[in-house]
């Protein structure tokens, strides 16, 4: 039977990347493409069917910041699909970005360089928001709604006697130090990104303990450091040939640092060779880091996180409790 394959924030970037990667391997595949903007969305699969003629691409829209929108498009995939065999949980945001350039242009002249790039260590902090749903934008765009949606899919995910795998795009901007149990949703913080990240590979450990009886297998990546949209809104008045100026420092970082993938496809490396793996056989407390050699030779890195059991279990505890409280707001909301 053909593969079913589902990626949340495929429009652009690594997302994309990702999806080219897979239809090139495999054209047989039923590809879903979940995105928030419908436009920038079809403009992206009209782009695969263009190389791809003979692909099934479809569209989902979702917002993973709306509960309600989560749902709806939850219920149209169970709709739609009867298994699903991965749910690769990419969509993610890192809004208003406080970039210190001061900083910046210090740290490419210490020794701090590759930890300041592949981390953004004492460079970035962000301005988060709140969504409609009284939740922090963050939170709700890059862990929350994708733990909703697949609460909602375990039906298509956890199927007897079929093996089903998330993968989830993390950071190595996942920093423990910026995550706090009693604050989740980092909403006295200003690293909610990292925090979103770190508790991303925490949710990751503790849906293996509690799914993999079921057949679920749960895998966290790292892309490396990846020229997208987010990476260029780091720095919105930044003219784009000083990037194009940068490009040479960071073939040359790459030399001695390997996660400077650069492109999205070859930061999607590691999202795709787990594609291919069996599933129980990978370690649930590693990062599987997108690396590419000073040659341009791609490859894979697996890291061991700084997570543990009790954490992971207390923070997927404390996420039930929300759903349950979000839902009863919504059901409130309907009537």
């Amino acid at each position: 039977m053909n593969k079913v394959v589902l990626v949340t924030g495929a429009n652009s970037g690594i997302g994309l990347g990702l999806c080219e990667r897979l239809l090139q391997d495999n054209e047989s595949l039923q590809l879903c493409l979940a995105c928030r903007n419908m436009q920038r969305a079809q403009a992206a699969r009209s782009a695969l069917l263009t190389s791809h003629p003979s692909a099934q691409v479809a569209l989902l829209q979702m917002d993973t910041s709306s509960i309600s929108s989560v749902l709806a498009a939850a219920q149209e995939v169970k709709l739609r699909y009867n298994r699903l065999d991965c749910l690769y949980l990419n969509a993610g945001i890192m809004p208003n970005p406080q970039f210190d350039v001061n900083a910046f242009f210090k740290g490419l002249f210490s020794s701090g360089i590759i930890t300041m790039f592949t981390t953004g260590q004492g460079i970035l902090t962000q301005k988060d928001c709140v969504t409609a749903d009284s939740l922090q934008e963050v939170f709700a765009t890059n862990l929350f709604g994708h733990f909703l949606l697949i609460r909602e899919l375990e039906p298509v995910l956890c199927d007897a006697g079929h093996t089903s795998q998330l993968i989830w795009t993390s950071s190595s901007n996942a920093h423990r130090s910026a995550f706090n149990l009693e604050d989740m949703q980092h909403q006295r913080g200003t690293q909610p990104y990292s925090s979103s990240k770190y508790a991303s590979d925490l949710l990751s450990l503790a849906l293996n303990t509690h799914h993999n009886k079921q057949g679920l297998y749960s895998s966290v990546i790292c892309p490396g450091f990846v020229m997208t949209n987010m990476t260029y809104g780091l720095l919105p008045s930044f003219p784009a040939f000083l990037w194009t100026l940068l490009m040479p420092v960071f073939w040359l970082i790459r030399m001695f640092c390997n996660n400077f993938t650069l492109n999205p496809y070859n930061g999607s490396e590691a999202l795709f060779w787990l594609f291919k793996q069996k599933p129980e056989s990978l370690d649930p407390q590693a990062k599987y880091h997108s690396s590419t050699s000073g040659l341009g030779n791609n490859y894979i890195q697996p890291r061991k996180m700084d997570i543990d059991l009790e954490t992971s279990e207390a923070l997927y505890e404390q996420l039930l409790q929300l759903e349950s409280e979000v839902r009863k707001k919504l059901k409130g909301k309907q009537k």
